[in-house]
């Protein structure tokens, strides 16, 4: 009575068991959707990521930009700064001229003064 017992148990188990482990056409259906619905998120991140790094780049082309445009600025006041002083070295240089220029006509004066 024990073995018919005990074997009938153990039937009983197998083909409980063995039953369970079938995959139904539904539990299918739930996991391809699970599956689409994962992927869809994973899209959805991987977009959200791209967009994220377009802003960063389109961030650092505006700092580069800003960048490029305070060099120019600097430079070009560099080269404002070099005219400046060029042209009052200029301005040195004729005024010098000129006294030299009169200090000359002045010791002429003189000159042709004494010689009269």
């Amino acid at each position: 009575m024990k073995k018919v017992v005990l074997s009938l148990a153990l039937v009983a188990f197998l083909g409980l068991s063995l039953n369970s482990c079938r995959e139904t056409k539904e539990e299918k259906a739930e996991d391809a959707i699970e599956e689409a619905m994962d992927d869809a998120g994973d899209a959805m991140e991987d977009a959200g990521d791209a967009i994220e790094d377009a802003v960063d780049d389109a961030g650092d082309a505006i700092e580069n930009a800003a960048d490029s445009v305070k060099e120019g600025a600097e430079d070009m006041a560099d080269d404002v700064k070099d005219a400046a002083n060029d042209a009052v070295d200029k301005v040195k240089d004729a005024g010098n001229d000129a006294v030299d220029a009169a200090k000359k006509a002045g010791n002429d004066a003189v000159d042709k003064a004494k010689g009269n």
